[in-house]
């Protein structure tokens, strides 16, 4: 049967003035959505119109005189709703990388519509009724094991929405589907907002100190586009983190620090105490509803910990000896700052500046003298140069197809034999428009019901844009995030299932994060370095020097790293083991639960509840999740070693990666991880690459 790739059937003509971009069959390469076509006004008629069409295939199944079956009755289900998923990811994608206010406007209004709807689907009890009757006989109906999965995922779907629970019980579980949904994205508007606010303008170049040149001259374009004179700063990371390593004014330093530390927090009308309370208490209720004792109870029953006693004690292990490293690091960071001449006790708002000075002084290495060698487009070819080494994969960059922005660069994906694979989007500049962080979406899942249709994905990121005089050039961190990112769209590309609910990153919230993370063990690999990593003017390959530096210097202030990543993950696990409905004054319980596991002073939680996005606003899932990256860590790592163990490129372990990485969520995470690996991940490998361990 014929690939979509390859199909491309023109829109009826006549009716083409009439027909929302959205809803219409797509005369595009690859099946690609029109950006080019697609109108910020089309979004919500489109998606109320998905709703409508989604509604009436709901009640034909229902209605279905027949008796159910896995075809007529969880078949159907799968395939309902297209146009609706169709519509979602591509809003969603755009709203979170380009939005503006009427992207916002239609995000605020379909929230609780869409809450609505997915309660009116999950708490039918007709549609249940066939769904269950299905699942009573399914060791009967000879069903393959992805169909067995298939039956399984979306039996549990219904349970876990509350389905068994009495009228009263259900309408409440309405109530509180609605409101969380429009309090995320409440949560999500602030916080965009208050990341936009704070801008901090500099006179005086001494303020600078070191400041790469790539980014004062991105300073100054900034500066530039405000109206103002000089070098101007904001919160967003490229230009916040670099200018807390170099600058040495210590109150411009502060002033950076404390507007990103307070975000969400300032009492104005974008503050997130109230919305974050709600939601915590609002997701107790839930969970007692469904007969949960917290809402971490409800979320992990699904992932591969199980429950929040597997996760804390996952945590512990981990966090003694990060702590007491990181505590070692606050000290020589103290004996460096003091020795420098400077004043008081070493503040948060000191700790990368006083980091830079010490990878200096004992490595003998400038983090950024790897700029140059990191310009965005080689890192890009890196990433693609490691998939074709590992799985015979090509790209071709694509000019010919529409995109949201004009930065997006869009390229073909095809297997060693030419064979279309997919296509992926790569969006890498920070904006005004865009959230913060870096993603992956999936505009298109892989799936193989009715043919072949291959997927189309994105990246997304929040890297300096390139300047009058300089391309972007990136931080090792931010050529590890390229790297980590590339990992997800290789989980959705590499996907060979049959259903779509079951393809690509559909998996456990604490396996999602595995297959990105691996891919950052590669990129800092001599051997993968210099593949990459030339210098931009010169295109001379990274010299040995600074690779022996890299690696040196690899476990340099991972104490730091890793505790002010576990502080918020054991944030996100308090809030969500929380028993009663109580709304909690963020600032106090964070006090009250470091204090607990005794975070020093000097570091702060990543992420800060009134701006920690992955847990009250984006995907709902990373709720009592955030500790997957962790998770994730300890599997990329002894995977990592199964290639280190022959070669990092050996083609039989990357033949057995893919083959795990192809089945998408139609196995158990952990169960494709011991095929792949022959046995349960070890946390050894990971203690050793933290420094941790001998």
């Amino acid at each position: 049967m014929a690939t979509m790739a390859c199909q491309t059937v023109k829109t009826n003509q006549e009716h083409q003035s009439t027909t929302n971009p959205l809803l219409s069959t797509w005369d595009t390469p690859f099946g690609v959505p029109p950006f080019d076509k697609i109108k910020n006004t089309d979004y919500q008629p489109a998606f109320e119109q998905a709703i409508a069409n989604h509604t009436r295939e709901i009640a034909a199944i229902t209605a279905n005189s027949e008796a159910p079956d896995f075809k007529n009755t969880i078949e159907a289900l799968e395939f309902s709703g297209a146009d609706l998923g169709r519509v979602s990811r591509i809003f969603f994608a755009v709203n979170g990388a380009n939005t503006n206010d009427t992207l916002k406007a239609v995000a605020k209004a379909m929230a609780p519509v869409l809450s609505a709807h997915r309660d009116d689907i999950y708490l039918n009890a007709q549609l249940f009724k066939r769904v269950n009757a299905v699942y009573l006989k399914r060791d009967s109906l000879g069903l393959t094991s992805e169909q067995l999965r298939l039956l399984d995922e979306t039996y549990k779907g219904f349970v876990r929405s509350g389905v068994n629970l009495p009228a009263d019980a259900q309408q409440r579980l309405r109530e509180i589907n609605s409101e969380l949904a429009a309090l995320a994205q409440q949560f999500g508007e602030h916080l965009l907002n208050e990341t936009n606010a704070t801008k901090v303008l500099v006179t005086n170049q001494a303020d600078l100190g070191d400041l790469p040149q790539s980014l004062v001259a991105a300073a100054a374009q900034e500066a530039k586009a405000n109206g103002k004179q000089g070098w101007m700063f904001t919160l967003q990371r490229p230009s916040i983190n670099p200018f807390l390593q170099y600058s040495p004014n210590r109150a411009f330093r502060k002033q950076l620090f404390m507007g990103y530390a307070k975000r969400g927090d300032n009492g104005n009308e974008n503050d997130n105490n109230s919305v974050l309370a709600k939601m915590a208490a609002l997701r107790v209720e839930r969970a007692h509803l469904k007969g949960y004792p917290t809402h971490a109870d409800y979320i992990l029953s699904d992932n591969m910990a199980e429950n929040p006693d597997n996760v804390f004690e996952f945590l512990a292990k981990v966090w003694k000896p990060a702590l007491a490293m990181a505590t070692t690091e606050r000290n020589n960071l103290q004996e460096l700052m003091t020795n420098d001449g400077a004043e008081g006790p070493l503040k948060g708002w000191d700790w990368r500046y006083y980091t830079e000075k010490l990878r200096q002084k004992n490595y003998n290495f400038d983090e950024e003298t790897m700029r140059p060698y990191f310009e965005f487009t080689a890192v890009r070819q890196g990433v693609f140069m490691l998939a074709n080494k590992l799985f015979g994969l090509t790209f071709k960059e694509l000019h010919n197809v529409p995109t949201w922005h004009p930065d997006q660069q869009v390229f073909e994906v095809k297997e060693a034999d030419g064979t279309h694979l997919g296509v992926i989007y790569m969006d890498f500049f920070a904006r005004e428009s865009k959230r913060g962080g870096a993603w992956m979406n999936e505009l298109r899942p892989q799936s193989n019901t009715h043919g072949m249709v291959t997927p189309i994905v994105t990246n997304n990121f929040n890297f300096p844009p390139p300047t009058s005089d300089s391309p972007s050039l990136l931080s090792f961190t931010e050529a590890q995030t390229l790297f980590h990112e590339f990992g997800h769209a290789l989980h959705g590309l590499l996907s060979k299932v049959t259903y779509e609910s079951l393809s690509g990153t559909n998996v456990p919230r604490d396996f999602v994060e595995f297959p990105s993370q691996v891919m950052e063990n590669w990129m800092s690999e001599p051997e993968v370095l210099r593949l990459y990593a030339k210098h931009y003017k010169t295109g001379k390959v990274i010299p040995d020097e600074l690779i022996d530096k890299i690696q040196a210097s690899g476990k340099f202030n991972q104490g730091f790293a890793t505790v002010e990543y576990m502080a918020a993950a054991y944030l996100d696990m308090y809030w969500h083991t929380l028993t009663d409905t109580t709304r909690r004054q963020a600032a106090h319980f964070e006090k009250e639960h470091m204090d607990k596991i005794g975070l020093i002073e000097e570091i702060i939680p990543r992420y800060r509840s009134t701006y920690f996005n992955h847990v009250f606003g984006g995907d709902p899932s990373y709720s009592a999740g955030y500790y997957s990256y962790l998770w994730s860590e300890v599997l990329d790592a002894d995977a990592f070693q199964a290639f280190k163990e022959t070669s990092i490129f050996d083609q039989e372990t990357a033949k057995k990666y893919r083959h795990m990485l192809s089945q998408g969520g139609t196995r158990p995470g952990m169960e494709l991880y011991k095929e792949f690996r022959g046995r349960a991940p070890e946390i050894a490998p990971l203690l050793r690459k933290k420094g941790f361990i001998e």
